[in-house]
């Protein structure tokens, strides 16, 4: 059996990680505008290096959660599939094989003239750091009014699930918010979070309101119970 999960910022809040839209969230201090779009890097690169070095460092203050920790012991009797929104490594950390980024990775970065030189990246990076060929490098983040590029392959990994769980995303960010309708006609989907998207409805939908800490560890069992 394949089961897909499709994650959101809620599940890495629950390690303390900083998210963009509660009052205290990341947003709270900075304009959208003034850190993650490519206006936002033209106009001021350092602020846009400072905002993601400082992101890049929480990462050493956080670690995997429960819920992390749930999908990854999944793997050991199901096809697990995770797609993710978040920028963090709490996933991969947390042992889970299979990780799909929809929107980048905080410990990589890539080149602004080579986009598909992308390397692993520890510690602060500064204006002066550049590619082999010379050009500066970036955050490897999908800012907002960039494409994404691998969303054709999340769509495809959503459509072959046999059963679709969604945990602690608002379903406000598109395209990747769309993934929802993309799992086949009758497939088992699941949404976990406190406060679900009320504009969510489809028929083969089941609405978990908690927290993904507490309400994944109890799906996980029972879909090994449904396993037999």
């Amino acid at each position: 059996m394949n089961i897909v999960f499709f994650t959101g910022a809620g599940i890495s809040a629950e390690s303390g990680v900083r998210t963009f839209r509660d009052s205290d969230g990341l947003w709270h201090n900075y304009r959208i505008e003034d850190v993650a779009t490519p206006e936002a890097w033209h106009r001021h690169p350092e602020r846009v290096l400072d905002f993601y070095n400082q992101r890049r460092r929480q990462l050493y203050e956080v670690e995997p959660n429960t819920a992390h920790q749930a999908i990854s012991a999944l793997q050991e009797h199901f096809e697990v599939q995770v797609i993710t929104q978040n920028v963090d490594d709490l996933h991969e950390r947390a042992g889970n094989r299979r990780v799909l980024h929809l929107h980048g990775e905080l410990r990589k970065v890539r080149s602004v003239e080579h986009p598909e030189l992308v390397y692993p990246w520890e510690g602060n990076l500064h204006l002066g750091d550049t590619c082999e060929r010379g050009a500066q490098l970036r955050p490897h983040i999908v800012w907002f009014g960039e494409a994404v590029p691998l969303m054709k392959e999340a769509e495809d990994l959503t459509r072959r699930a046999d059963i679709l769980v969604v945990v602690g995303t608002s379903l406000q960010v598109y395209p990747a918010a769309g993934l929802l309708h993309c799992a086949a006609p009758g497939t088992p989907v699941y949404y976990i979070d406190p406060n679900p998207n009320a504009q969510t409805c489809l028929s083969n939908l089941t609405v978990i309101t908690k927290p993904a800490s507490e309400a994944l560890p109890i799906l996980a069992n029972k879909l090994l119970e449904q396993r037999g």
